[in-house]
């Protein structure tokens, strides 16, 4: 059986107006659209609708993602790399919090336990990123550069952030399950993550501005999903209020931050703060 008529009235060929219509129906975060092909995803339509399945499905995160994830998912992987760069250029970690850095290895392990289960190319592709770089991360800081670990600057006591993302995950998850727990207490854990590192800025004082450009990108990856969170309510009237509460307690920890970055280094002074 062929696809309705309809499919055909924009004087474009069958095979393409279906493979338009699977890219905007296949991404999961978007609620379904009333196309006039719509029908036509079924397996009654042609081969030609089904070809391209698997291309439209690799290309969904990317199709439909509004602009606030993606710029914050482009922030994110800045910060990553800025991060690395900055380590090998420097060939030290002074001014870094290795615990930081651990704990948001922790996060993306626990976040990304699916990470095996392809739901699209660029999600698979991201999470693979951030597990990895995390982890390689800490490893060199662990070794390649451990004798230059400032232990006497970063000593904040990481359990009781560990702790207090358990509890959080233990009281307050989406559902009662072992997945929605976990995936909770990532969150949780990855708003307070940055504190070691903020620490060690209170510690010492000052950073070299390539460390404070890291911080920086991490944060405003977080800051750009708040108008992600408050998109996906109104346009695909999805609320998760967990993301929402653990962004916004994020958001408070690095005002501080934000605002000596503005004032100083946005003005090509040295990040400093006062010890």
């Amino acid at each position: 059986m062929s696809c309705p008529t309809s499919c055909r009235t924009y004087g474009l060929p069958h095979s393409y107006v279906a493979f338009l219509c699977r890219i905007l129906m296949s991404h999961s975060y978007v609620a379904p659209m009333s196309l006039p092909c719509r029908t036509s995803l079924s397996l009654s339509c042609p081969s030609p609708c089904r070809s391209h399945s698997t291309l439209a499905h690799l290309l969904s995160d990317t199709t439909t993602m509004n602009v606030f994830r993606f710029l914050g998912d482009m922030s994110h992987l800045a910060a990553a790399f800025i991060l690395l760069f900055s380590i090998e250029k420097n060939r030290s970690i002074k001014g870094l919090s290795i615990k930081t850095q651990a704990l948001y290895a922790v996060v993306f392990v626990t976040r990304y336990l699916d990470v095996f289960k392809f739901s699209s190319f660029y999600l698979t592709i991201m999470k693979l990123f951030f597990i990895g770089s995390s982890l390689y991360t800490v490893y060199i800081m662990a070794t390649k550069y451990r004798k230059t670990i400032q232990e006497d600057f970063d000593q904040f006591p990481v359990r009781y952030l560990v702790l207090g993302s358990v509890f959080m995950a233990l009281a307050f998850p989406r559902k009662y399950r072992a997945g929605e727990m976990i995936w909770t207490f990532s969150l949780w854990l990855e708003s307070v993550a940055i504190l070691p590192q903020l620490f060690i800025l209170q510690r010492t004082g000052e950073a070299e501005n390539i460390t404070t450009h890291y911080i920086f990108a991490l944060g405003l990856y977080r800051a750009l999903y708040i108008p992600n969170w408050f998109y996906r309510y109104f346009a695909e009237n999805r609320l998760d209020t967990t993301s929402i509460l653990s962004g916004l307690v994020q958001a408070v920890i690095y005002s501080d931050f934000f605002y000596i970055y503005y004032t100083k280094v946005m003005h090509g002074k040295r990040f400093s703060l006062p010890v």
